[in-house]
């Protein structure tokens, strides 16, 4: 039987994000949770390259951790993973807003980051971020302050540092969507100045066997997990977001 959150991915599709729902995602979960308060926010401290390394463990646990670990979980390129429509072990021990039953009240959302310095947050993937909580809170008429970070939730304080950006600009962000008052997403463009197309993951042709061969892997045509790996690598050496994409900025600097 399919347990009660099976509206979050309809939600976050009615946002205009990206979504990926898993397998029977509708029937995962530890059990029913209950009334939903809010959405608490954490980064995996996953692996450094790929979309969503981490989704496999978010579904199925770890070995001191049986899954789920999250309802959802979000890729450096901005996808919504849904996971899970029940209770999920995100929370653990902790209070936010004189309320101490995490898994039990809030949704939890495990975006894709090492957690380094090194690793910065893609801005597509903190604007999907931002957007995903702010259409979650209007579904469940709460406001930006029900939105936490794991290190402000958990006790005792200190105990967890995730996400690594700061909440209360996060949450300022997410108010600015709610309201109406946020800019438009920022869109990277469909083509370069050279009608070049804008090109991710699930791409073919022979353009994606040229960045195959600047980005030094198998020049096969498909872009796939070892390209987008491969690229974030380019991109990462260049100072650039990795976000795995190759739009107008990252096409000029391959071929340069």
């Amino acid at each position: 039987m399919a347990f009660s959150l099976t509206w979050l991915a309809q939600v976050l599709l009615d946002a205009g994000l990206r979504v990926a729902e898993q397998p029977d995602w509708k029937n995962r979960g530890r059990g029913e949770i209950g009334p939903i308060k809010g959405v608490i926010c954490h980064h995996t401290a996953g692996a450094r390259n790929n979309n969503m390394p981490s989704l496999r463990i978010i579904t199925e646990g770890r070995d001191d951790l049986p899954g789920p670990l999250a309802q959802l979980g979000l890729g450096r390129d901005g996808t919504y993973f849904v996971v899970a429509a029940g209770r999920c072990n995100h929370a653990g021990v902790g209070n936010w807003q004189g309320i101490s039953t995490g898994n039990m009240s809030f949704i939890g959302i495990e975006a894709e980051n090492t957690g380094l310095p090194s690793d910065p947050w893609p801005s597509t993937q903190v604007d999907s971020y931002r957007r995903g909580v702010a259409a979650i809170l209007k579904k469940i008429r709460a406001n930006s302050i029900m939105c936490a970070g794991h290190k402000e939730y958990a006790l005792p304080l200190g105990r967890k540092n995730d996400p690594t950006f700061d909440m209360n600009d996060f949450r300022m962000q997410v108010a600015a969507i709610m309201s109406g008052s946020a800019p438009d997403p920022s869109v990277i463009p469909a083509a370069d100045g050279a009608d070049r197309p804008t090109l991710r993951r699930g791409a073919t042709g022979d353009l994606v066997k040229e960045i195959q061969s600047k980005v030094g892997v198998a020049a096969t045509g498909t872009f796939d997990a070892i390209t987008e790996a491969a690229v974030r690598q380019f991109q990462r050496e260049q100072g650039f977001v990795p976000d795995g994409i190759v739009g107008p900025r990252t096409w000029a600097t391959l071929l340069g």
